[in-house]
């Protein structure tokens, strides 16, 4: 029994690079992946770039949703990425103890992130003035930038924190736990010999896997509240809220160093403070926002919902709704037959409100311009429905006094009968022959 319990349990698993086996889970990775001269490339940096393309490819649909296009989202991109850079190292190096002799004296290595070291509230700080400032440059609610950018945050977040995995730069205390993590690559930095940890082959608390299974929670949450609140700026307060609460309880669990600031020896570390911080200005922020920020309604565009646009774009929505508009109406105005022979520069349509033509009444002219025909030689001319269909005249004579031809247009099979019709009075050519003044027409859609 006892020479069963000595035997070596087998490893779960064992890729060389990873083994999880009795008793923990063992890292052995190179941070470098590969070096030209001076020139190393870094999981952690690889890790970079795919939580920027990650990151972007979960915020593209929601900006689009909230009416914010791709150039927007471009020329804002970049300069995210250079304030959340410049942001997150200047809030590491102002953080060390050794900031005036190894920084200041020394300022190449300020930006020098190869050594490690970045803080990510630098880069909150840092990147929410620089879309906040972005925003108002190109006319959208900073709040709806300023949600977008945090959910971008929060999905790129997991890739970093799998860079700080590999690195082994997030060290926890020393523990026996079955999940604690032993770096055993001399060149991790958990095995640097500038690092005084004493944290190589040493097993710890996985504190970066703690941050990574955080940030897929978060995540999780963001991008179901992202389809569901509709007064911008909350998702905000959701991100900050959670990541300052989880940043606060997972460094008791990281070892680094007790900062007292002011004198107040409370326990804590540096990240700590400024999560206590961030948690206790958010709620006069909280008060602001829900004050100010009102919900978006259904149908408009979250983005430019009141905020005044500028002239040139006022001009340009206006000009192409007045375009469709016009569009819309000409489809809509009915038109002339185009094969109709017409030379008179105006054709009067007389409407009389009189059921009787024959009978004289007050009659309505409406002025309807053609084009002119050249090759007729008179200013005016008849214009009938159709020309078969020309009835008899009420007078056979056609020397009878009149000053209108009168085409008269019923569905009664009688002609003569008493009906509601439409007279066109034309003023045509006067023809030598004829010294008729009137001439009434009267026309019949039933050839019966």
């Amino acid at each position: 029994m006892s020479s069963l319990s000595s035997l070596p349990l087998a490893d779960l698993i064992n890729w060389g690079w990873l083994r999880i086996g009795p008793p923990y889970i063992y890292i052995n990775i190179n941070p470098v992946i590969f070096q030209i001269g001076q020139l190393a490339v870094r999981w952690y940096g690889l890790m970079y770039v795919a939580g920027i393309l990650v990151g972007l490819q979960f915020i593209t649909g929601y900006m689009a949703r909230k009416g914010i296009d791709q150039e927007v989202l471009y020329r804002t991109l970049w300069w995210c990425i250079a304030a959340g850079l410049l942001g997150g190292r200047l809030y590491f190096v102002i953080q060390q103890r050794d900031l005036v002799q190894h920084y200041l004296l020394q300022p190449q290595h300020i930006l020098a992130t190869w050594e490690g070291g970045m803080a990510f509230y630098g880069a909150i700080f840092l990147v929410i003035p620089t879309v906040y400032w972005r925003a108002r440059v190109e006319h959208i609610n900073p709040l709806v930038l300023i949600d977008a950018a945090v959910l971008f945050a929060t999905a790129g977040q997991i890739f970093g924190r799998i860079g700080n995995l590999i690195n082994g730069d997030i060290i926890g205390y020393k523990s026996t736990l079955p999940w604690s993590t032993v770096y055993i690559n001399p060149y991790s930095w958990a095995c640097n010999p500038n690092v005084i940890l004493g944290t190589c082959n040493v097993p710890v608390q996985p504190a970066a896997g703690y941050e990574l299974l955080s940030n897929i929670v978060l995540l999780g949450v963001m991008l179901y509240l992202a389809r569901r609140l509709t007064r911008p700026g909350l998702l905000t307060l959701v991100y900050l809220f959670s990541y300052s609460i989880v940043q606060f309880l997972l460094f008791f669990v990281r070892d680094n160093a007790i900062e007292a600031p002011f004198g107040l020896n409370w326990g804590l570390k540096q990240a700590q403070w400024t999560s206590l911080v961030v948690f206790i200005v958010l709620f006069p922020v909280t008060y602001w926002l829900l004050r100010t920020s009102k919900p978006v309604p259904a149908g408009e565009m979250a983005a430019s919902y009141g905020i005044p646009q500028p002239l040139k774009k006022k001009h340009q929505q206006e000009s192409i709704v007045g375009d469709e508009a016009i569009a819309e109406k000409d489809k809509e105005t009915p038109h002339l037959e185009q094969d109709f022979i017409v030379s008179a520069e105006d054709t009067e349509v007389l409407v009389p409100p009189d059921p009787n033509p024959i009978v004289g009444s007050e009659d309505t002219e409406v002025i309807l311009p053609l084009t002119p025909d050249p090759t007729a030689e008179s200013d005016q001319i008849e214009v009938g429905p159709d020309p078969d269909l020309i009835a008899e005249s009420d007078h056979p004579d056609p020397i009878a006094d009149s000053n209108h031809i009168e085409v008269a247009s019923h569905p009664d099979p009688n002609p003569i009968a008493e009906s509601n019709h439409t007279e066109v009075a034309l003023n045509p050519d006067p023809d030598p022959i004829v010294a008729s003044e009137t001439t009434e027409v009267t026309l019949n859609p039933d050839r019966d």
